[in-house]
């Protein structure tokens, strides 16, 4: 069976959560954009008439070097097969990785020996999501979707003090050049003023550049300057954040006659709402203390014990209990040192509880917060691919779930990073009203 000839992206998400907000931005401009699980092969893109984009939720952000490049060497070889234009792979818009944990040098390395571009790009800001990069130094505001204060990265209150991957280096291309022996060259704000056929006079001989972007105008710039070293014999290979999806989409709209998507309809309100959290980000923290503090009910998991014995059985009863009383539940696995924790055994049990719920008490619509434990999470809930539904807050879209399971097929589902939202983001989301409709 033939492959899709419209395919113009694929790229492959380091987790779930950030999956999704590339996921987002592709459809805003008016793609017709699915997220797998797995790589699909031809026969199932069958069953989306009309896809450009393929996008890939992955795990890798949470994998060591040696297995990362075994997941990826066989998921970008798998891409390659639809011929598209562009292949990206999508990191954290904080870039949250280390030399052995989600090294994004390793996959710089990895894609220099499989696509062989001549440069791979690298885009570091996504001033939509307030993620600012200025002369190779990355600002971060608190709270995406919020009005939180802006830091340096190094100085970030929340990134310096992740569980895996603490943020201690501002500047990407030392932070990306301690996870690889390559060499980074940078685009930089006063280069990025001159046409974008002068931008190769800012590479000498090395193998990646990174772009500034502190401004959505210049991403216009960025995808322009990107497509002209895409071919359509060799796609173009490119590491960043969701930016990438941005910028490419001003492509679309200027060269495919593909309108922008600006107008959508409110989901409308889901209750009871479960919420399923393995993010120790203090975001995260403040929005589960506006949770209780505005009726929904409170479980908390012993994180340790279900890393070393399980999940107690009498835990999803609980959760269904309240979820047939017709409560709201957020159930989160508390203040933990997540380095010394697995992300699979969380994000498992999550998944678990989610799915047995699902299953046992017809809830409409479920949210999973926490990028290291959301891609077990969904796996254990046995979802297969997501479609968009709405862009309730920028950069963690409500999304429809596809399964083999009857229960969970159709299911409204969102992933939330640990740094998406302000405090009342899971009132937004049990509610279903679009807050930025644009």
């Amino acid at each position: 069976m033939s492959v899709p000839s419209q395919i113009q992206l694929a790229f492959y998400g380091d987790d779930f959560t950030g999956s999704t907000d590339a996921l987002e931005f592709t459809c805003r401009a008016g793609a017709k954009a699915v997220l797998f699980i797995d790589t699909p092969d031809a026969s199932v893109l069958t069953r989306f008439p009309g896809i450009n984009v393929i996008g890939i939720a992955g795990k890798t952000r949470s994998l060591g070097p040696d297995e990362m490049e075994q997941v990826l060497n066989e998921a970008f070889n798998q891409l390659k097969k639809f011929s598209p234009r562009h292949i990206h792979y999508k990191v954290c818009s904080t870039f949250d990785s280390s030399p052995s944990t989600g090294s994004i040098g390793r996959v710089l390395d990895i894609g220099a020996a499989i696509f062989k571009c001549k440069v791979i790009p690298i885009l570091g800001g996504t001033p939509s999501l307030g993620r600012y990069c200025v002369f190779g130094n990355l600002f971060a505001r608190m709270g995406i979707g919020s009005n939180g204060a802006i830091y340096r990265l190094d100085r970030h209150p929340s990134m310096t003090q992740h569980p895996v991957t603490p943020a201690d280096e501002s500047d990407l291309r030392l932070h990306i050049q301690k996870q690889t022996s390559k060499r980074l060259a940078l685009i930089d704000m006063v280069q990025m003023q001159q046409p974008i056929g002068a931008w190769s006079k800012a590479i000498g001989d090395e193998e990646a550049v990174l772009l500034d972007a502190a401004e959505e105008a210049q991403l216009n710039k960025i995808g322009e300057w990107l497509d002209t070293l895409a071919d359509d014999q060799r796609p173009l290979f490119s590491i960043g954040s969701s930016a990438v999806e941005v910028a490419l989409g001003t492509v679309w709209n200027k060269t495919e006659n593909r309108q922008a998507a600006v107008n959508w309809s409110d989901p409308g309100k889901a209750e009871p709402l479960l919420v399923v959290s393995g993010s120790c980000s203090p975001v995260t923290a403040g929005q589960i203390q506006w949770a209780k503090e505005n009726g929904f009910k409170e479980i908390v998991l012993d994180a340790a014990t279900i890393c070393d014995q399980g999940l107690p059985d009498l835990v999803k009863q609980d959760v269904n209990d309240l979820l047939n009383n017709q409560k709201n539940v957020v159930v989160h696995t508390g203040t933990k040192d997540g380095g010394h924790l697995s992300a699979q055994k969380l994000g498992t049990a999550l998944g678990g509880i989610a799915r047995q719920a699902i299953e046992n008490c017809g809830i409409k619509r479920v949210v999973i917060a926490g990028g290291d434990t959301s891609s077990y999470a969904a796996r254990a809930m046995q979802v297969e691919a997501v479609e968009m539904i709405a862009p309730l807050v920028a950069g963690a879209p409500l999304c429809k779930a596809y399964s083999a399971n009857n229960a969970i097929d159709g299911l409204e589902v969102n992933f939330k990073g640990g740094q998406v939202g302000a405090p009342d983001y899971f009132g937004v989301l049990l509610e279903g009203r679009i807050m930025n409709n644009k």
